[in-house]
């Protein structure tokens, strides 16, 4: 006999790789029972990291994505690929890393697919606009414009292999178990916000809600779409911290202007007071099919 069936089941079964296997992909990982998980894998370039992934019932695959060389062993290793990496935190708009690891993904055989996880940032300032899937993207910082570069060579990659893709554009990430998952420390600090007239809006997702759409999108969901991944809140940041500052019990942040803001915060902090928008997330419920456990922060930053 030949094909598929005649392999043993060890062979059949799914195999999953998770590039950027950080919080979210943990997660990921923890979605399956274990008697219905694919194989796990995910690419590490931090020894230290191997045995916590190991606990997480996921094989380590030694490799860095700024040494291409190390990347060549991916070829081939598995059908599916969660990409959740971040690009450099500087140096140009392009994203070597993606790059590097598609090129090496080519190499061999062709994955069933592929899902990235990029940022709601690629779209830029839109004035507090809701912001659905088919406005043109315009990153207006190299960070962002980075993220464009890794979408193009996702869907580069797509085109050229005849692979299914989908794009998540996730917002800010919270939950009460993730490190620095909540503002109970910019609040303890006394972190200004902004006084209403200057505010802008955000955009929010907890971390076990992003983690399933991962898993949905794997799975077949939403080929070659992209997805903006939100919950259903519209909060202005200021209006995100107080509702924080209330559910902990800790004192509401000053508001600021936008000027006093410039003076007082650094460049990385007052990048995120600069851009406002807000994000339609139909195309979540409708395509991917989620049902969101979180709608708002209001309901996870307690618990969760």
């Amino acid at each position: 006999m030949s094909g598929l069936g005649a392999l043993p089941a060890r062979f059949r079964r799914t195999r999953l790789l998770v590039v950027g296997c950080g919080d979210v992909g943990q997660r990921v990982a923890t979605l399956w029972p274990s008697t219905h998980a694919p194989t796990l894998l995910a690419l590490t370039s931090t020894p230290a990291r191997a045995q916590v992934l190991r606990n997480l019932g996921v094989k380590p695959l030694y490799g860095n994505l700024d040494d291409p060389y190390s990347l060549v062993r991916l070829a081939g290793v598995a059908s599916r690929v969660l990409y959740l990496a971040p690009p450099l935190g500087s140096g140009g708009t392009t994203d070597t890393r993606i790059w590097s690891f598609l090129q090496a993904l080519a190499k061999r055989g062709v994955v069933r697919q592929l899902v990235y996880g990029s940022t709601s940032g690629v779209y830029g300032d839109c004035g507090g606009a809701w912001v659905d899937e088919l406005r043109p993207t315009n990153a207006q910082s190299p960070r962002a414009q980075r993220r464009v570069s890794a979408e193009q060579a996702v869907r580069a990659y797509g085109r050229a292999f005849g692979v299914p893709t989908t794009v998540l554009r996730i917002p800010g990430i919270y939950a009460p178990d993730r490190a620095g998952g909540t503002p109970r420390a910019r609040l303890e600090r006394g972190t200004p916000v902004l006084d209403r007239d200057d505010d802008v809006f955000t955009n929010h997702i907890h971390a076990d809600d992003l983690a399933r759409a991962c898993r949905l999108a794997l799975w077949g969901r939403a080929n070659y779409r992209v997805i903006n991944v939100n919950d259903d809140s519209a909060l202005k940041m200021g209006d995100y911290m107080d509702l924080a500052a209330t559910l902990y019990g800790l004192t509401k942040p000053a508001r600021v202007t936008l000027e006093q803001a410039a003076r007082e915060l650094s460049p990385m902090q007052l990048s995120f007071m600069q851009e406002s928008r807000r994000l339609n997330n139909s195309r979540l419920k409708r395509e991917l099919r989620m049902k969101l456990r979180y709608p708002s922060p209001a309901v996870g930053l307690l618990g969760g």
